[in-house]
């Protein structure tokens, strides 16, 4: 009994010399400690620009539901709106609009485009989107669903308040 009692006693006391010399040792920093500091620090390069539009001010530029198509906002945040177009509760396209303050490039796809929708410059990205540069937003309508083409595409950013949407400050 009493080596049971000092083999416990042992334990113990092993036990916590393990974890005060773990506990107080100091660690090196390692390189991605270094690049978390780093870009915790940085204040240009941050997501999104302190002068980007709320989300919520975008929505009202948004068409409406019509021709058997529902329109369900899906997310909204500073410098970006975007919602689901569906048709019999299958999501068939997204609809977006982003403020390109804090992506200042995306807005120089546009410059030699020769594209026009409704008088906004316009390009085609791939198979499945369609966007128009309207001031400083990018509207953009992406396809889900094969059957939802370009000319649908199209048809969609006209029915936005792009004439709204430029006069927005």
């Amino acid at each position: 009994m009493l080596l049971s009692r000092s083999r416990r006693i042992l334990a113990s006391l092993l036990l916590c010399v393990l974890l005060l010399t773990t506990a107080c040792a100091t660690r090196e920093p390692s390189r991605f400690d270094q690049a978390q500091q780093e870009s915790t620090k940085q204040k240009s390069g941050q997501a999104v620009a302190k002068k980007a539009t709320q989300g919520s001010k975008l929505n009202q530029f948004f068409p409406d539901s019509d021709d058997g198509y529902d329109r369900v906002y899906t997310q909204e945040k500073k410098g970006f709106s975007g919602a689901n177009l569906k048709k019999d509760g299958k999501v068939v396209a997204q609809l977006a609009i982003s403020d390109t303050t804090s992506t200042p490039t995306v807005a120089s796809k546009y410059a030699n485009s020769t594209e026009k929708i409704a008088g906004y410059p316009a390009v085609q990205q791939g198979k499945t989107q369609t966007s128009v540069l309207v001031g400083k937003y990018q509207v953009k309508v992406i396809s889900k669903d094969p059957l939802f083409n370009a000319s649908n595409r199209e048809d969609w950013l006209e029915k936005f308040d792009l004439d709204g949407l430029e006069e927005l400050k």
